[in-house]
């Protein structure tokens, strides 16, 4: 199996994972702190649902602007979510050999983070699948540093080498772990 082929089907693991994190968030939910910057639950969702649609954007060439306010989000935040993850995934089918496998996890690495916030904001199990954040921790660990973190990343936090891989992933981005999350969630 070519690397590309590899990376999509991570990153198609990564969406299903997202979509199925985003399934069981329920609307009182919604004003919950997240690890993500100062942003609540329902601001974070707003920006996974839109996630893939601006990963094709990018695809096709185009500059999606990251920084802007995504759409206010209705309470099919998941199944919108589902549809704009297999557009993204029947993109990345027909690219074929031309898809590049760095492109591909770092969309593995944004969702991989992310579903580690959402996860953790609204207190479900911190059982998420491990090779998905393995291949999101070595594209972030190859090219994120202490000078290109941006508003995005806190600074590195410590963390046991021997710490799950999602928990190391977590700490890389800058997210502080809580214990009791950290023994295994919910």
């Amino acid at each position: 199996m070519t690397s590309q082929n590899e990376a999509v089907i991570v990153l198609s693991r990564a969406l299903d994972q997202t979509g199925d994190a985003l399934a069981r968030v329920h609307p009182d939910q919604l004003s919950r702190p997240t690890p993500c910057n100062d942003w609540d639950v329902g601001r974070l969702i707003a920006h996974i649902v839109v996630a893939p649609t601006r990963f094709l954007a990018g695809m096709r060439g185009e500059e999606p602007d990251w920084a802007s306010e995504p759409p206010a989000i209705g309470s099919e935040w998941a199944q919108v979510f589902r549809n704009a993850a297999d557009d993204l995934i029947h993109a990345w089918h027909q690219q074929g050999d031309k898809a590049d496998p760095r492109l591909v996890d770092w969309q593995t690495a944004e969702l991989a983070v992310h579903t580690w916030d959402l996860a953790r904001a609204t207190n479900q199990s911190a059982q998420l699948d491990p090779e998905v954040a393995e291949r999101a921790l070595a594209f972030m660990s190859a090219g994120l540093t202490a000078e290109n973190r941006g508003n995005a990343f806190g600074s590195e936090v410590d963390v046991e080498d021997d710490a799950p891989v999602y928990h190391r992933l977590a700490a890389f981005a800058g997210r502080q772990l809580d214990e009791a999350w950290v023994d295994g969630g919910a």
